[in-house]
């Protein structure tokens, strides 16, 4: 990055810490107002595509989050260092061993888990995929005997931050090559495609040149790589509208177009944006989020959540309206059915099983992490999916409501990957503290480890969030996007687990 002080305009995250992370070096500040650095405001292209004609930006601009420092020192390329900050206490809420509530404590033992070579691709199912039928799982006792333990790879880890995978002066140019001054999330999933095979990226509310009318406001947008070399950066090709394996879809040469519009199904709607996906074959699918209103620090309402489908690589996007769950009566166009609040936002991840497990959480960034499971040829059918009781100790078929906690809240924005190191599930999201942090367990319905912390959010004071797992590092190394407020920009960050 550069040392010209960065703009910021949305998102999410930051604040407060338990045991902490700092890096070896500062940038210079950030700036916290929308479009106020002078990159973002340097002369548009002649061909300037305005998005926004009505000039009003709806994007979540009062969405700061809770004790974000929006001009804190941008953080240095390399290794973060874990100490403890001066004067606080590190003893209870990192240690709490996280059970899967109303779970067995001493489960019958289970059969043998899957051996890692039949996982397939991370982030990938194959169709053809069997549904192994477990009525009524239990979590495993132990992880497999040649695994190491999960606590010490987690508690003996070093985080790095790798590079800037957006930003007008990061290595991909972003705001010369696609039009994007600044951005967030880019969750990441295998395509799929044994032919061409690449990482999908899709990330949310985004901004072009803002000297042109309305900012070049996208609701989303979406980047393509084939680079399996991350050591020095995740890097981006150029955009082509008439190529689907291009770095982005794109409206012209130089602009990266929005992919997922509004079906109109709310009576009000300020953003449309991604919060989980994967691909089944060489079909891609995303989960979504219609954002109805932005609130407080890490508050948000949604009118409803849904699945996009993609049969071109990502190129053109269509929404199955049968996926629509509405968060509330009267929220959207289809009727609410109770236990859909707890699935506006997700995360999707491989069952060894050929099921599809897809995670829950409510709107904004305080509740609980919620599960359910489908066969991957249903994806678009939300009456076949099964909901994981943990009173009961058993799925529930097309009973949303039925569905219990397996993390404790807060839990925002979470990616979830079967890694193939720890012989575990592994979970990242930021936790109420603003951290990013991890937890692990031998089933996706748990029982969950305790937090492991990543990246502190003292670490990074201008705000830290939505940890997004790399598909094809599953191992020991372990890549992974994270979004930062005071840049409004994402970062590529390594976890070396110990």
């Amino acid at each position: 990055m550069s040392a010209i002080p960065r703009f910021v305009s949305v998102s999410l995250a930051a604040t407060a810490a338990i045991g902490l992370i700092l890096p070896i070096g500062l940038a210079p500040a950030a700036n916290a107002l929308p479009c106020s650095a002078p990159e973002a405001n340097v002369p548009p292209p002649a061909n300037a595509v305005v998005t926004n004609p009505g000039g009003k930006v709806l994007g979540p601009l009062n969405k700061r989050p809770r004790g974000a420092n929006d001009r804190a020192p941008l953080p240095r390329i390399g290794p973060l260092q874990r100490v403890l900050q001066p004067g606080q206490r590190y003893s209870a809420p990192m240690q709490q061993q996280a059970r899967v509530p109303g779970a067995n404590p001493n489960p019958a033992p289970p059969a043998p888990a899957p051996p890692a070579a039949q996982q397939p691709p991370a982030g990938q199912l194959t169709p053809e995929a069997a549904a192994a039928p477990a009525p009524n799982p239990v979590p495993e006792a132990a992880p497999p005997p040649d695994a190491p333990d999960a606590g010490g790879a987690l508690g003996g880890s070093n985080t790095s931050l790798v590079e800037w995978v957006t930003g007008p002066d990061g290595p991909n140019k972003t705001l010369e090559r696609f039009g994007i001054s600044g951005t967030d999330l880019g969750i990441l999933w295998d395509n799929g495609d044994p032919t061409n095979h690449q990482v999908l990226m899709a990330f949310g509310d985004t901004f072009g040149y803002c000297a042109v009318h309305g900012d070049q406001w996208r609701y989303n947008v979406l980047f393509r790589s084939n680079d399996r070399d991350l050591s020095h950066g995740l890097h981006v090709a150029n955009g082509d509208p008439a190529n689907r394996f291009a770095g982005s879809p794109t409206q012209q040469p130089g602009f990266s177009r929005q992919v997922i519009n509004s079906i109109k199904y709310a009576n009000e709607e300020t953003g449309i944006i991604p919060t989980a996906a994967i691909s089944v074959g060489k079909t891609q699918y995303i989960n979504f989020m219609s954002i109805k209103e932005w609130g407080r620090d890490g508050e948000w309402w949604t009118n409803y959540s849904g699945i996009a489908m993609s049969t071109d690589n990502g190129q053109t996007w269509a929404v199955y309206p049968g996926t629509i769950r509405a968060n509330g009566p009267d929220a959207a166009r289809v009727p609410y059915v109770p236990g859909n609040e707890n699935f506006q936002m997700g995360a999707y991840v491989k069952g060894g099983d050929g099921y599809l497990y897809s995670f829950g959480t409510p709107n904004g960034r305080g509740g609980a992490a919620h599960l359910s499971r489908v066969q991957p040829r249903f994806i678009p059918d939300l009456t076949k999916y099964e909901y994981w009781n943990a009173d009961s100790n058993s799925w529930v078929p097309n009973k949303p409501s039925a569905a219990t906690e397996v993390i404790p809240g807060p839990v925002a924005e979470m990616s979830a990957q079967y890694n193939t190191y720890l012989k575990q599930y592994l979970v990242m999201y930021t936790n109420g503290a603003n951290d990013v942090v991890a937890r692990t367990a031998p089933t996706p319905q748990g029982p969950y480890s305790p937090e492991h912390l990543l990246v502190s959010s003292f670490s990074m004071p201008g705000g830290v969030y939505a940890p997004m797992m790399h598909p094809w590092t599953t191992g020991k190394d372990v890549y992974f996007n994270l979004s930062l407020w005071s840049a409004y920009d994402v970062m590529l960050m390594h976890t070396t687990l110990g």
